[in-house]
């Protein structure tokens, strides 16, 4: 059972939320809460899987929750659910280590897999969230220090920042999917990060790669 948070300050989108989750099989949202500061006291006190979160919520808002909860419970996948796709903003919130980035305009449907794929380990971003780290791309810098990475590793890093999944990684070079997160693990010891996504932040961040 995926057990979920929802955050937001608007209760019809809150119920809203809630009806289309309770549909399916295998999800059940645990509490509902209106701020930021709600979505802490919740974190501190009830095991959950997901937390489902607005990032314009009055008082303390979902960026400023978003670090407390990384930082104290690490276990919990957060899952942005906003309107906001402002550089600034995607940037600031994927640092600090969200599972997930998507919009408001997101169907049912891909809310519902997002969140399965969330639970189960796998980073999601929007198309346009994804397009934003590829536009970093566009200026090539060729690195003499690329953090120790091996050449395979900074391969399997260029096949993360353009969003592919382990076994996609796996079938285009040819290696399982244990292969590859071996050399993940390695790459976010190399770089200090601590998953994906922030790896593909610090890849974009030093212009590790030239646009396809």
């Amino acid at each position: 059972m995926i057990r979920i948070v929802i955050a937001d300050d608007h209760p019809l989108l809150r119920e809203g939320l809630r009806r289309i989750l309770e549909f399916e099989d295998g999800i059940e949202v645990v509490a509902e809460v209106g701020d930021g500061q709600g979505a802490i006291n919740v974190a501190r006190t009830m095991k959950f899987d997901i937390l489902l979160m607005d990032l314009n919520m009055p008082g303390v808002n979902g960026l400023e929750a978003g670090r407390v909860i990384r930082r104290e419970c690490p276990n919990v996948g957060i899952l942005v659910l906003t309107v906001d796709d402002s550089d600034e903003k995607v940037f600031q919130v994927l640092q600090i280590g969200v599972a997930g980035y998507l919009l408001k305009d997101v169907d049912s449907k891909t809310l519902i897999e997002s969140i399965r794929k969330v639970y189960s380990g796998e980073p999601i971003l929007s198309p346009s969230v994804t397009g934003k780290l590829l536009d970093q791309l566009s200026q090539p810098t060729p690195l003499k220090d690329t953090c120790g990475l091996s050449d395979r590793e900074m391969e399997i890093l260029h096949y993360v920042v353009k969003g592919s999944s382990n076994r996609e990684i796996g079938t285009s070079l040819f290696i399982s999917e244990k292969t590859v997160k071996n050399h993940l693990s390695s790459i976010y010891r190399k770089l200090t990060v601590e998953d994906r996504t922030q790896a593909a932040l610090k890849a974009v961040k030093l212009n590790f790669f030239q646009l396809d």
